[in-house]
Order: structure tokens, then C-alpha cells, then sequence
């Protein structure tokens, strides 16, 4: 079963449109249909992986600029090409889910099978650590994701090895890093339930 994310931009009135450099960010991530433009300032894709809903919410909540509604259910089959052309259970909880976060304490909402309270818990904590990282941090962040060493990337940044350990404690990364895989565990067993 898929995951149906629906995103609309916050105060997209008063900002530039970061719709399409946010779908460029985007297409790195596997999809069963890829994000696309739905309506104004909204856009759609449909995940079939737990991997790929745990790394468009990371790049959507590090942007900080989204209101992310993520179904989780039925669709009917055959899918069609398109994201924005889908239908059924999963395409109505999203779009449930992205207005119910305009009224939430962080700017994301889950609906799906039971386990869904419990993958949108996990997302709320793991936002709250991403939402305190710095910039700093988030060099840190990187340069770690791609595998490097605290050594290397103390080398690379020009600093010492004991500031790339203050900035990654800073930073969250273990924490973030071990939600990252709760999160891709809960979602996991909401496909699993439906």
C-alpha cells in the first residue's frame, strides 16, 4: 500500500514560490509516483518505500517552509501516471492530514491504519531536534550523512575534532539518526496494517 504526501507551502501569499526547487530537491528520493505541482502553491507524490517517507519529511522539515500531510491507505489501482490523478482512501487522509497541520503543534500530520499516532509522534520528536539545528549543525549533519569520519569532517570544515563532536551533540545527530530509522520502522508497519 502507499503513502500519499500532500505538501502546501506556508505563507505562500507573501513568499516566492519554493515549489519548484523543492520538487528539484525532490526527485532524489524514490517514489511510486513522483512529486509534482497539484494546485497553486500544493504538491503530491505517492511513496511505496518507509526509507523515501522518512527522507522527503527530512528535507521537508528542514526547509521549515511546509504544511505536510501524509495518508496512509488504499488507492485505486491501476495508478495512474500521475500523483495528482489518483484516487481513494490514502489521496483523502492526505489531504485531511496537510489541513489538519495548519492547526498543529509542528506542521505535519500522519493518517492511516492505528500505528499512524505512533509514526506521527516519532515525526513531531524528530522534528523538534531538526527544527533547534543550526547551520552549523547541519554541515555537520551532511558531511556525516555522506559517511565521512569525525576526523574528516573536522579536515574539511577547518576545525577541530572536539568542535565537530559539541556541534554534532548540539546538532542532534545521533538522535536524528535514530529517528530517522524509528520513523522508517513506523511507517513500515502502517503499510504493513492496511
Amino acid at each position: 500500500m502507499p503513502l500519499v504526501v500532500t505538501v502546501d507551502q506556508r505563507d505562500s501569499r507573501r513568499r516566492p514560490d519554493l515549489v519548484p526547487a523543492t520538487l528539484a530537491a525532490l526527485s532524489a528520493v524514490p517514489t511510486l509516483r513522483p512529486f509534482q505541482r497539484t494546485v497553486g502553491d500544493e504538491f503530491q507524490g505517492v511513496l511505496d518505500e518507509p526509507a523515501a517517507l522518512a527522507a522527503t519529511l527530512e528535507l521537508l522539515l528542514r526547509e521549515d517552509e511546509w504544511w505536510i500531510g501524509v495518508g496512509i491507505g488504499r488507492v485505486e489501482l491501476p495508478l495512474p501516471d500521475d500523483a495528482r490523478d489518483g484516487r481513494g482512501p490514502a489521496y483523502l487522509l492526505a489531504r485531511e492530514a496537510v489541513t489538519a497541520a495548519k492547526a498543529s503543534p509542528w506542521p505535519v500530520r500522519v493518517l492511516g491504519p492505528a500505528d499512524a499516532v505512533a509514526l506521527e509522534s516519532a515525526v513531531w520528536l524528530w522534528a523538534s531536534v531538526l527544527a533547534r539545528r543550526t547551520t552549523k549543525g547541519w554541515e555537520v549533519a551532511d558531511l556525516a550523512d555522506r559517511g565521512l569520519s569525525y576526523d574528516a569532517v573536522a579536515h574539511k570544515l577547518a576545525i577541530t575534532q572536539s568542535a565537530v563532536s559539541q556541534r554534532a551533540r548540539a546538532a542532534g545527530l545521533a538522535e536524528t539518526t535514530r529517528a530517522r530509522a524509528l520513523v522508517t520502522e513506523l511507517a513500515a508497519r502502517c503499510l504493513e496494517a492496511v
